[in-house]
């Protein structure tokens, strides 16, 4: 059956307030680690993630830092404004470019409290960066369909708007956690090898990671790599339609380096281990990126929704789609590869270059359940009936999961 035509209803099971994780254990490698081995599960401890992958792996992690998105303005009458940051404008080319702006900026937002704000209305809040007061505004430029263009601007312009958001902006905490950001939230909903700043939600598999469980991977001679891909908060959006066909995934920004793509070609007849689901899409795009390039089809190196079946008639192999682009990068001297993905893996979908992931435990009718489905088949529900039964830790603060992907 061709995704389009799946109905969310079919993926859906009985969440427990009481199992949902709403803050970190004091430990990060001490959630609850299951295993799927394609078949059976079992149960151990994440810090003994290494007992459980083969050597001479390659475990690819998302190192995309998430942003404090969130700023709450007040207005001369007592009314609170909550913007919430989802990317910048396309005339920057990036959120990094965008987040390195001084002075001002523009973003498509969310709004919280949109009716109570006109058009061209500036609300200002002050914030302080030592013993200097800043004032940061806030401009209604214009409605898009699903968001907002707001511009940023502050009295400091020596200040990046990183710098801005650092000092003025919260944690932007799943909304189904329900509760405020905590001062700790800003240190454990981030990876420990977060580096490019552009997520507005954390890539959460990766939150387990400690320096111990990483040396314990180096020492058992399994390489690991990076890719980027700044998660947006799209990854909430709940599937409201029956039928997939009507649901519009989110674009989510890539950026991958030509070196970490060799090294996946490296590894492509061994085990490649995507770290979160935002790793598998990313690599999976990679795939799919090449295969457009080498039907001669690829006008531009994005990818949308629903490309990768009706691609899948090519059957390309995965080492001659890698080849091929790592051929065009090598023409265009390109270093890395900057693309927005689209893709929605869902049952039917054929993984190309993961062999595992690991990652977290996710929402009922969520497109991350409709991933986790394409990856082990109808065992996704035995492996969510042994969470659930065994009291694991649900959702982004919860408990993390080894998945080997089912073949049969």
């Amino acid at each position: 059956m061709h995704p389009k035509n799946l109905s969310i209803h079919d993926y859906t099971y009985d969440l427990p307030e009481d199992r949902i994780a709403k803050f970190p254990l004091e430990e990060r490698d001490a959630s609850k680690l299951l295993i799927y081995d394609g078949s059976t599960i079992s149960q151990d401890i994440f810090k003994n993630l290494d007992q459980h992958l083969p050597p001479n792996s390659l475990l690819v992690f998302n190192d995309s830092k998430v942003i404090e998105a969130r700023l709450l303005f007040q207005k001369t009458t007592g009314g609170v404004i909550e913007i919430f940051c989802l990317e910048p404008l396309d005339q920057y080319g990036d959120i990094t470019r965008a987040m390195i702006q001084k002075g001002t900026v523009l973003w498509q937002c969310l709004i919280g409290g949109a009716s109570k704000w006109k058009r061209g209305q500036v609300l200002e809040k002050k914030i302080r960066k030592d013993h200097q007061e800043i004032i940061l505004r806030a401009k209604y430029i214009d409605k898009a369909a699903e968001s907002f263009v707001i511009e940023f601007s502050w009295s400091e312009d020596s200040l990046t708007f990183a710098e801005i958001l650092h000092i003025a902006g919260a944690v932007p905490l799943p909304p189904y956690l329900r509760r405020q950001p905590e001062e700790m939230d800003r240190q454990r909903y981030q990876t420990i090898y977060a580096r490019h700043e552009g997520s507005v939600a954390a890539p959460t598999a990766g939150l387990h990671f400690t320096d111990r469980v990483l040396k314990k991977i180096r020492h058992k001679n399994i390489d690991m790599d990076f890719v980027t891909l700044h998660v947006g908060a799209g990854t909430f959006k709940p599937v409201k339609t029956p039928i997939m066909a009507t649901h519009q995934m989110h674009y989510e920004l890539i950026n991958i380096s030509r070196t970490t793509i060799e090294n996946i070609l490296r590894h492509i007849h061994g085990n490649i281990i995507s770290v979160g689901t935002t790793s598998l899409r990313t690599i999976e795009s990679v795939y799919w990126l090449g295969v457009k390039l080498k039907i001669g089809g690829a006008t531009d190196l994005h990818l949308t929704q629903w490309e990768p079946y009706e691609l899948e008639k090519y059957d390309l192999p995965a080492e001659a789609a890698i080849k091929t682009l790592l051929d065009f990068m090598s023409k265009k001297n390109m270093e890395r590869l900057l693309s927005k993905t689209q893709i929605i893996i869902a049952p039917s979908y054929r993984v190309k270059l993961a062999n595992a992931v690991v990652t977290n435990f996710h929402q009922p009718q969520s497109t991350l359940l409709l991933l986790v489905a394409a990856l082990v088949g109808g065992d996704w529900r035995k492996i969510y009936d042994f969470a659930l039964r065994n009291h694991f830790r649900f959702l982004s603060y919860g408990d993390g999961c080894l998945l080997w992907i089912n073949t049969n």
